[in-house]
């Protein structure tokens, strides 16, 4: 029996991409498709679908807003209400990861999509369905759900998560702060090194990382690195009063300091 499917992603091109691969997975049926988060919400109360592959940032309400528009509607309506759809973040940005499968998310693709991880998706989806798992939660899980909706872990500087997501190749790790060397931009592309691997935030910028990072563990050292300071192995002087920072993963990196971080570095290290 075929799957009904919204898809809600404000990039066209995306919606069409994601729509495509879902034909060439076969058994489901896409029913409709939304640029927002209102949009969402008024299709899915519309066709009851089986499943939503959401993305998380759209103007007006984002992902995560959706599912708790949608979990305060059910509440009120009580027993009449219909069953959550099952939910599949759809999304460019890996840092919402953890967040997303507490919120009782099936999956999490990542554009740009991979036949394998949506056929893998719908996959988990029939699998959660055929084991009698639907979209409908208790009323005790509905109102923690709400409670972390509008008091998300890691929405400010304050309150980081203890873990991010890092891909490495096609998988989505979950690694410690404390194990992150450092992290470099190039090109657009955010590195993520620790000293056993290496991996790429979906973060476009590092104040974006920075801003799921521990302040008192991570140092902008030079515009294009992230560094964390108990993975730095040896400061060593450079020419004109500068320095230089050797970290402790296996290529013992030498890391640039900008001119205007050399006062901090001579805080951090009383040098």
């Amino acid at each position: 029996m075929n799957l009904s499917a919204l898809i809600i992603d404000d990039e066209q091109l995306a919606r069409e991409e994601l729509s495509y691969l879902l034909t060439q997975v076969g058994g489901v049926d896409v029913v409709a498709q939304g640029a927002n988060g209102i949009e969402a919400v008024e299709l899915i109360e519309e066709h009851h679908p089986d499943m939503v592959f959401l993305d998380v940032q759209m103007p007006g309400l984002d992902g995560f807003a959706v599912i708790q528009r949608l979990m305060e509607r059910r509440s009120k309506a009580g027993s009449e209400a219909e069953p959550l759809p099952q939910i599949v973040f759809a999304t460019a940005y890996d840092q919402y990861a953890v967040r997303a499968f507490d919120v009782n998310a099936v999956d999490y693709l990542l554009k740009p999509f991979d036949r394998a991880r949506v056929e893998q998706a719908v996959a988990r989806v029939r699998g959660r369905l055929a084991g009698g798992t639907s979209g409908s939660l208790p009323e005790s899980q509905i109102d923690a759900l709400l409670r972390l909706l509008k008091h998300p872990q890691g929405a400010g500087r304050t309150s980081q998560p203890a873990k991010l997501v890092v891909q490495a190749q096609s998988r989505l790790l979950l690694i410690d702060q404390a194990e992150i060397c450092y992290a470099a931009i190039d090109d657009g592309v955010i590195r993520v090194v620790t000293q056993s691997f290496e991996g790429c935030s979906k973060c476009r910028t590092l104040e974006e990382l920075l801003d799921q990072l521990d302040p008192a563990l991570f140092w902008r050292a030079h515009r294009g690195f992230v560094v964390n300071i108990n993975h730095i192995r040896e400061v060593v002087p450079w020419f004109k009063s500068s320095y230089q920072l050797r970290m402790d993963d296996k290529q013992k990196t030498e890391i640039p300091v900008s001119r205007n971080q050399t006062r901090r570095l001579r805080e951090l290290f009383n040098l």
